[in-house]
């Protein structure tokens, strides 16, 4: 039987590394200047995909022609301490032929969450993240040579579009130094001191922020920033962190920043006012590909409208204009069924920051 696992493991790592070898290319230049087509940018992105279940949501996606596709967290679920069994479940799902076909035609960004990092809610205490890290970045086709792969943690930003179509992703790493979950029960209680990113990425991120020009900002976060009435993992299971994060997007002043997130299995839309913004800034989470919880009308006081309880992915498409950008924000399902949809209007307003 140990040679048999031993073998499995082997022939994925194998494999693993053959795909890989077309797959820095791809990172390295098409992301930065992008594929607006006509005027218009989509983005997809999604969550929660196990790669030992059915993935019937690639033909949809790919059929969508995004852009840019953005994985938000769990993109596998390994739950392992093994690296070798890491490795193994990349590479089953790097052979999927629905995810091959987006390979094909999408560059391909994006964090992790609890599951493909190592297990259910790990964080800082993960003794196998920096190996972990590395098994990541080969999943995304990350150069070796690359600066992100010295770091402590899988953030970095990048940006798709130039000019009066930029738009800039901010891709938060919510498990490298994250402290421990305050648990009882099952409940996910406040970790009033706790922090989710750690002081490196805090500077990080303000300093990317504040100097962004990009004209539409999203921050992608593994789990959900707004929530704070559910009982599952969230930055409110943070309430120091969550509140220095909103905080941080007020003092930085992004241009027309979203916020995206995952790992609920469910799909969502919510809204906060922030300081400075003349309307709300929302969230869309997308969860999961492919298993999904039964909708809830509670534990959100931040929602607009209702849960999404199917298999689902979402879209960003923007259409760009000379006096205003129009956004519609989809939750879709199976055959690119609109399950939630919000749309929003950007007019052209730069941060004041991103020169000085």
């Amino acid at each position: 039987m140990q040679k048999k696992l031993f073998i499995k493991s082997y022939l994925g790592a194998v494999a693993l590394s053959l795909l890989l070898l077309l797959a820095p290319e791809l990172y390295a230049t098409a992301l930065g200047k992008g594929n607006a087509k006509s005027g218009n940018t989509r983005i997809a992105f999604g969550s929660c995909n196990s790669q030992a279940e059915p993935q019937p949501l690639w033909p949809s996606i790919v059929a969508t022609n995004p852009d840019l596709w953005v994985w938000l967290g769990d993109n596998i679920y390994a739950d392992t301490h093994n690296m070798d069994t890491l490795a193994a479940k990349y590479g089953k799902q790097l052979q999927h032929p629905g995810y091959q076909a987006l390979l094909q035609t999408t560059p391909i960004t994006g964090t992790w969450d609890d599951h493909d990092f190592g297990y259910n809610d790990a964080g800082k205490e993960f003794e196998k993240k920096a190996e972990s890290q590395q098994h990541f970045f080969n999943f995304m086709g990350v150069p070796d040579t690359a600066a992100v792969r010295k770091q402590e943690g899988v953030f970095r930003s990048y940006t798709i579009g130039e000019g009066e179509q930029k738009v800039k992703i901010f891709l938060l790493d919510v498990r490298y130094h994250r402290d421990k979950f305050n648990r009882l029960f099952g409940l996910y209680l406040p970790n009033f001191g706790g922090d989710v990113l750690g002081e490196a990425q805090w500077q990080w991120l303000e300093k990317e922020l504040k100097s962004s020009d990009a004209k539409i900002n999203l921050i992608a976060s593994g789990m959900q920033i707004l929530p704070n009435g559910h009982a599952y993992s969230s930055w409110s299971a943070f309430p120091k962190a969550r509140k220095r994060l909103l905080h941080l997007i007020e003092a930085t002043h992004p241009a027309n920043p979203i916020l995206l997130s995952g790992d609920r299995h469910v799909g969502e839309i919510a809204k906060i006012e922030l300081e400075g913004y003349e309307q709300p800034v929302f969230e869309i989470t997308s969860s999961g590909m492919t298993h999904f919880r039964n909708p809830s009308k509670k534990g959100n006081k931040f929602r607009v409208g209702e849960q999404a309880g199917a298999l689902n992915f979402g879209v960003l498409d923007i259409n760009w204009g000379d006096e205003a950008t129009k956004v519609t924000m989809q939750i879709r399902g199976l055959e690119n069924k609109v399950l939630l949809e919000q749309k929003l209007v950007f007019e052209q307003k730069a941060n004041p920051h991103a020169h000085l």
